[in-house]
């Protein structure tokens, strides 16, 4: 079985700690400006919760059919705190049995955690943005409002933003050095060769 060099135990440990940063500071983000809001409005996504202008977003987004935003409407936020849990757990762990397999699983862990957050918060965006109330105060047909699942979109009037906030960020360093960990240690081993 082969192990991991001590700086890629110390670098795995640094990165499952950091991901703890989850439970304190917002996730993602999504920040609307319009010229009736040119300050413009902002929602923060948590591990388990929303805040920000919620309520006006909320009540904006009613007048073209979309549903009120709830934190109820997120059954992600009932399980999300044990999966960070789970992952900071399995990299700790990682560097604690220092072997190189569960530096890997610990890497496809990550990207598959990643893809599945991405691919969930996409259907939930198309969903919001597709299933319109046909009797809301203003009806286009034909239009759809689904926010962007990263970068700008206009929606009508207002520019929307999605994109990671502080947490967001945090938890693509960690995964960053965790990637860098298994290209380094996969590059010591053939230079060895």
């Amino acid at each position: 079985m082969k192990t991991l060099k001590p700086l890629s135990r110390l670098v795995v440990a640094i990165a499952a700690l950091l991901m703890v940063s989850a439970y304190f500071v917002p996730l993602w983000q999504i920040l609307m400006w319009a010229p009736q809001y040119p300050e413009g409005l902002e929602m923060d996504i948590w591990i388990n919760t929303i805040t920000g202008d919620v309520k006006v977003i909320s009540a904006l987004n009613h007048y073209i059919g979309m549903k009120h935003i709830e934190v109820e409407m997120f059954p992600e936020f009932g399980y999300m705190i044990y999966i960070v849990g789970f992952l900071i757990g399995f990299g700790l762990l990682t560097a604690l049995i220092n072997r190189r397999f569960m530096l890997w699983m610990f890497s496809l862990l990550l990207v598959a955690t990643a893809v599945a957050a991405l691919v969930d918060f996409w259907l939930w965006g198309y969903d919001y943005g597709h299933n319109l109330d046909p009797t809301a105060a203003i009806n286009i047909p034909g239009m759809s409002y689904q926010p962007p699942l990263i970068g700008t979109k206009q929606l009508l009037n207002f520019t929307a933003f999605s994109g990671p906030d502080i947490g967001g960020w945090i938890f693509i360093i960690a995964g960053v050095l965790i990637m860098g960990t298994l290209g380094f240690e996969l590059y010591t081993q053939k230079k060895k060769v």
